[in-house]
């Protein structure tokens, strides 16, 4: 790799990392003041233990932190919530916002905006501060997730476009480990927020050096900023003109079609409501919809299943870590959907069935994170799976609903209740089982798309290759 492509994937790496450390903030700061105000609590009820320095001293901090946290404790339950609103309003205009400003300035902002999210609960430790920051904090998460991808992926050339969507989230799983970490070392809640913020504002000034997307900066021609890259290295100019190369064909291509292929929003609904492209909006959403029940309901989750919270949270980000090794594997598309998907739904069943004969919680952990380590890799294949499925007139529409199915189910699986003792209630559980099985067998009807041209109109879609029953004639199957 050119050093530019490198500058650009350890910085991205170092974002993603600490972008985890607000995703699970919930899970890690409801614990880290629980324990705070019990600790405090029980200082006060047995104040014979103790010295009369350390009773004062005690007394002090449980007084702060009634005021602070130990007060609205019940309120942490609705950060969630907001949190997942916030991703889901990010993904509404996180894409327009990097297509018009640039994927670099877009994600410097949404950066220091997420720092400040980091910093604020341990300076204004109120309830209502807390709630809005978390929202905002889902606001800058989604739209980091955006830009980062995007000059990921276009500073990668074709033939390795898979490896941003497996490294990106292997960078988050480590992040998630070092977030449960730095919780367990937290004894108090502003220290908690402390130590996630401080990492991200030390690395901040290294996020000043990343380039802007090459496709971007030929869009906007801006050949100056171009030239001043691929004077770098001789490696940065090869890259960069290979780069280039593939772009100017690609808006080649799109040039000659566009005179051809002048559609209005009327012929849209019309490419939307063909029978082929609806069938597969409408199961990339279901698949869609299940992975983030089953995924979040996890991971929201993961202190239900007998273990401590932050070893629970740390295996949970080990858990996902080898999702990096997805690019190797060369199954295609449809039948890796279909395995994983399949091998989800069954880990979830079977850690569900020996919950309910109190098994070793150890072990329905482990089931259950070997299920989201499935429906991760699903989650991965199908950011591609989902582009090379639709025509170009109606790509982006179809992958941003598909997007929007995503954070709906995200968003949905907040509001499930859980169950009085604290456990994934069994409907939960089923549905986060069902739901990949069930989309297992509906990838059957998903044509296979590896090593294919994409499709740039219906007709093209209808002529990639198809799964036949067994017994039924090809030419029947055709028509």
């Amino acid at each position: 790799m050119s050093p530019l492509q490198l500058s650009v994937y350890w910085r991205l790496a170092l974002i993603f990392l600490f972008s985890s450390f607000l995703f699970f903030l919930d899970i890690l700061s409801d614990a880290v003041a629980t324990d705070t105000c019990l600790h405090d609590n029980s200082s006060i009820v047995d104040p014979e233990n103790n010295q009369s320095g350390s009773r004062d001293r005690f007394r002090r901090t449980e007084s702060g932190n009634r005021d602070s946290v130990c007060g609205w404790t019940d309120v942490l339950s609705y950060g969630q919530t907001l949190y997942m609103s916030g991703l889901l309003l990010g993904s509404l205009v996180g894409g327009a916002i990097s297509d018009r400003y640039g994927s670099r300035p877009t994600l410097l902002v949404f950066v220091c905006l997420h720092i400040v999210c980091s910093l604020v609960p341990a300076v204004l430790p109120q309830p209502l501060v807390f709630l809005a920051v978390r929202c905002l904090a889902g606001v800058c998460n989604s739209i980091i997730n955006v830009s980062s991808f995007c000059l990921a992926v276009e500073w990668t050339l074709p033939s390795a476009r898979l490896w941003p969507s497996a490294f990106l989230p292997f960078c988050f799983s480590l992040g998630t480990m070092g977030g449960a970490l730095l919780a367990w070392l937290s004894p108090t809640w502003k220290q908690l927020h402390l130590s996630l913020a401080i990492p991200q504002l030390i690395c901040l000034p290294l996020y000043l050096s990343i380039p802007e997307s090459p496709r971007w900066l030929l869009l906007r021609r801006r050949k100056d900023v171009l030239e001043r890259y691929r004077s770098n290295s001789t490696r940065d100019q090869r890259c960069l003109d290979q780069l280039l190369d593939s772009a100017c064909s690609d808006l080649k291509k799109a040039q000659k079609e566009e005179p051809v292929t002048d559609h209005t929003p009327g012929d849209i609904i019309i490419h939307l409501r063909h029978p082929t492209v609806l069938l597969r909006l409408i199961i990339m959403s279901y698949l869609s919809v299940a992975s983030a029940l089953t995924y979040y309901g996890i991971c929201m989750n993961i202190g239900s299943f007998g273990v401590g919270i932050y070893s629970a949270q740390f295996f949970s980000g080990l858990s996902e870590a080898p999702c990096l090794l997805i690019p190797l594997v060369r199954l295609g598309r449809r039948p890796i959907s279909m395995l994983t998907l399949f091998l989800s739904g069954a880990a979830c069943f079977l850690s569900l069935l020996l919950s309910r004969y109190n098994s070793e919680p150890v072990l329905v952990m482990s089931l259950a994170l070997m299920g989201k380590l499935c429906i991760l890799a699903t989650s991965s294949i199908s950011i591609l799976y989902c582009i090379e499925l639709f025509p170009t007139v109606v790509r982006q529409r179809c992958v941003s609903l598909v997007n929007l199915s995503f954070r709906l189910g995200s968003l949905v699986n907040t509001l499930v209740p859980p169950s009085s003792n604290g456990a994934i209630s069994l409907a939960a559980m089923l549905v986060y089982s069902g739901g990949p099985i069930i989309g297992s067998g509906l990838c059957l009807m998903l044509p296979e798309t590896s090593d294919i041209p994409l499709p740039d109109s219906v007709e093209d879609c209808d002529r990639q290759p198809r799964p036949r029953p067994p017994g039924l004639d090809a030419h029947w199957w055709a028509r």
